[in-house]
């Protein structure tokens, strides 16, 4: 039924499923890729709490009992769509390494991820602290580290800087489609409703106790002609990041 909130995936079966074979076709000649990929391309339509088994067998035109011969049920499916969509991130394992320098590696980091975030926006509905880890996702990881190891961090701190800059970017990114979500549901554009919100707004917020708020909010939405400017968010706390980092990298180098 679609919009039931599917089991809690087996991890063990989850983790089963996504280092085993994709391509092998069953009986009914369905196969497991071709599930997840119609999978994927129901939830970037109508996101993940609509996504079924039902959908997803409608999608590929097959009865939805043949589905459950190859992949159990929602919640492992959703395992397996997730690592799906990374599978394709970079070229290889030294891409980002590749790049002149570790900033410019975490930067394009950045915009790979940044890139999958905005094509999938149901990505955001999935719990990410104990996904299992498939081969696309633990690849994922090994690359994206490569470019900090040798630069005095410890393991911990690697890991850290990784999460410093994924994590933002996850966040704008969720704000970014929230926002797009609130257009689409509006029918207004951002600029559309800052011009109908804008004269009462500054009417209220004119002599009150939040002096500050109402500048800094004025100045804002009269520069973008909206609460939020994803792009410009993703630029300057990735810039405000990396900065950061350098600092510490550079205070490693200096004691050693």
């Amino acid at each position: 039924m679609a919009g039931r909130k599917a089991a809690a995936p087996d991890p063990a079966r989850s983790l089963a499923l996504l280092w085993g074979s994709h391509a092998k076709p069953g009986r009914s000649g369905l196969t497991v890729r071709a599930i997840v990929d119609a999978a994927v391309e129901v939830a970037d339509t109508v996101g993940l709490e609509a996504l079924s088994m039902r959908t997803v067998a409608e999608r590929l035109k097959v009865g939805t009992m043949s589905l459950y011969t190859h992949v159990p049920g929602k919640g492992e499916l959703t395992d397996l769509m997730f690592d799906r969509v990374y599978g394709d991130l970079y070229a290889d394992a030294d891409e980002p390494a590749r790049q002149p320098g570790w900033r410019a590696a975490l930067e394009f980091i950045a915009h790979r991820n940044w890139e999958v975030l905005t094509a999938h926006p149901w990505i955001h509905e999935v719990p990410t602290m104990r996904t299992a880890l498939g081969p696309n996702i633990t690849r994922k990881y090994e690359t994206e580290l490569r470019p900090l190891d040798g630069l005095g961090l410890t393991d911990v701190e690697m890991d850290s800087a990784l999460a410093l800059v994924l994590t933002h970017v996850q966040g704008i990114a969720r704000a970014g489609a929230e926002q797009l979500r609130t257009q689409r549901d509006s029918g207004l554009t951002d600029e559309e409703w800052w011009r109908q919100i804008s004269p009462t707004l500054t009417t209220v917020m004119s002599g009150t106790h939040f002096p500050t708020a109402g500048r800094v909010g004025t100045a804002v939405g009269e520069h973008f002609q909206s609460a939020l400017d994803a792009t410009h968010s993703l630029t300057f706390g990735l810039t405000t990041i990396l900065n950061g980092l350098g600092q510490l990298i550079d205070q490693r180098s200096a004691v050693q």
